[in-house]
């Protein structure tokens, strides 16, 4: 994507995040859904870019045992199987805004689970382990909605528990700027990847 369109793109999200949180919730399922109409719309499970994402960031992540693992904005489960391979003996969970998405992932791997939810107003309890959330907070909007993002982020995590977030760089910076700020988090691990068409950040923390 180019940097113009990077921007309108943005720009959009922002305007939508002018809804109620339910309002928001209502059209990025359905925005979402649309673009799932065909498969891996964004070529995650072929794209050697996506690759190299998947390895730096797993790489970014402390030598620890984790026993829940959940991916926040898990598409159509692509990085959720590559964590199943690299931590079988962990619970992994997968949540996502996109009905069709989560029908695509089931198939991918059995040996996780999948939920339908939204960030902002999902259901689930507490106490995982590591939380990853990868190119998914430009979505949310405006400053309002991405600190409530980023709350809902580190409520999912048990003590001691490790988030991993993974945006473009340099909106990174932006974008993670609420988790930065966090006082129950202490930062663990940061690399900027320049090296590729589309520079990235990981960011990794871990709660008090």
């Amino acid at each position: 994507m180019s940097e113009l369109a990077e921007r309108i793109h943005r720009a959009f999200f922002r305007m939508m995040s002018l809804l109620s949180r339910r309002g928001q919730g209502v059209f990025l399922r359905r925005y979402f859904d649309w673009w799932h109409r065909t498969p891996d719309p964004w070529k995650l499970g072929t794209d050697d870019y996506e690759r190299h994402k998947y390895a730096t960031t797993l790489d970014a992540v402390p030598r620890l045992p984790y026993r829940r693992i959940l991916e926040v904005g898990c598409a159509e489960g692509v990085f959720t199987d590559t964590l199943v391979g690299r931590f079988p003996d962990a619970e992994v969970t997968g949540i996502d805004i996109s009905r069709r998405a989560l029908e695509r992932a089931r198939k991918r791997t059995e040996k996780a689970s999948f939920v339908h939810a939204d960030l902002l107003s999902h259901g689930l309890e507490e106490g995982f382990d590591l939380v990853f959330c990868a190119e998914t907070l430009y979505y949310v909007g405006r400053a309002g909605r991405l600190r409530q993002a980023s709350e809902r982020l580190v409520g999912l995590l048990a003590d001691g528990g490790v988030l991993v977030l993974v945006h473009p760089w340099p909106e990174a910076a932006s974008l993670h700027r609420f988790a930065d700020a966090d006082h129950s988090l202490s930062p663990v691990a940061g690399r900027v990847d320049t090296d590729t068409h589309r520079p990235f950040s990981v960011s990794v923390y871990r709660k008090a």
